[in-house]
């Protein structure tokens, strides 16, 4: 950056006697005493234009999650009977109505109560962890899937007593864990954080210790 001393208009190469020169003059003329205010503004500019985090991304893909996990479930539940089998692509994909009291992908069953409290902290944790960090478009979009999934779920939970899962995915008898919509969006919040932590500069980590 150029310097912010009364020299600085000057061009570059000038001897120092030059340079004593012209600073000189514009003490006489006065100019000397005002020059470090736009040094001051320029700062105070800097500090006002700082981005603000990014809300209505946040919490529009979050709102998006959330509507598209809990209409995907109730098409279900409407449409398909408690562990009827629906195949999609042959055996590959398949659609399963299972009812989930436990975690992400059905671990931890007959614990939906307790998952649903723990859900609602970790959803203020959420919102306040973007305030910190939601100046960053990349981790704006990858709390907002976190969120939207966490409000899904949470909904299940609160409401039914349970989670309602579907898509069943695997080959043969190697089946992966039976999952929803919400579960899908908060695994790729989690893929985001793994690709952060190994490239920092995408969460803006190196800006912000530039920005001191």
């Amino acid at each position: 950056m150029d310097d912010a001393s009364p020299t600085g208009g000057l061009g570059e190469g000038n001897e120092a006697a030059t340079a004593v020169t012209a600073v000189a003059a514009q003490a006489e003329m006065g100019a000397a005493t005002p020059e470090p205010a736009p040094v001051e503004a320029a700062g105070s500019g800097a500090a006002v234009s700082r981005v603000r985090p990014h809300w209505f991304v946040f919490l529009g893909l979050a709102a998006t999650v959330m509507v598209a996990d809990q209409l995907s479930k109730a098409w279900l539940v409407a449409n398909v009977s408690p562990g009827e089998v629906v195949q999609v692509l042959g055996d590959w994909i398949r659609l399963v109505f299972t009812q989930n009291s436990g975690a992400l992908f059905g671990m931890f069953r007959e614990n939906a109560a307790v998952f649903g409290l723990v859900s609602l902290g970790v959803i203020a944790l959420i919102v306040a962890y973007h305030a910190r960090v939601g100046r960053n478009l990349y981790m704006s979009l990858a709390l907002g899937f976190l969120l939207g999934g966490a409000l899904g779920n949470v909904i299940d939970r609160l409401r039914l007593g349970y989670v309602v899962d579907f898509v069943d995915m695997g080959i043969g008898d190697f089946r992966w864990y039976t999952f929803n919509v919400a579960d899908a969006a908060i695994s790729t919040a989690i893929v985001m954080f793994v690709v952060a932590a190994i490239f920092p500069a995408l969460a803006g980590v190196g800006d912000r210790q530039t920005d001191g």
